[in-house]
């Protein structure tokens, strides 16, 4: 299911093949909600297997936890508008109010 105004997704839905999708980071301590691009990864040198992003930060491979992503969808095509905002909480999510 997905939002049709924004195209956001559930997390439990996201590919776990290793394509690279977006992502919205929750907002924490260290700053406001993100958009970030990350992939699944198996476990590895860099860490256990899991959520990670590399493509944001050159030269830095950052590990999500699971319950620091709200939601995903497809990297855009080549040439589409820019990246999209990120999950606001209070926006209405799947037509569910979450």
């Amino acid at each position: 299911m997905d939002d049709a105004r924004t195209g956001w997704r559930h997390m439990n839905s996201a590919p776990k093949d290793g394509s690279r999708i977006l992502v919205t980071v929750r907002d924490s301590e260290q700053g406001p909600a993100q958009v970030d691009v990350a992939h699944w990864a198996r476990a590895d040198q860099f860490g256990m297997e899991g959520w990670r992003s590399a493509d944001s930060h050159p030269g830095q491979i950052i590990g999500y936890a699971e319950p620091e992503l709200k939601c995903w969808m497809p990297l855009p095509q080549a040439g589409a508008s820019p990246r999209p905002s990120p999950w606001e909480e209070g926006e209405e999510l799947f037509g569910s109010g979450i």
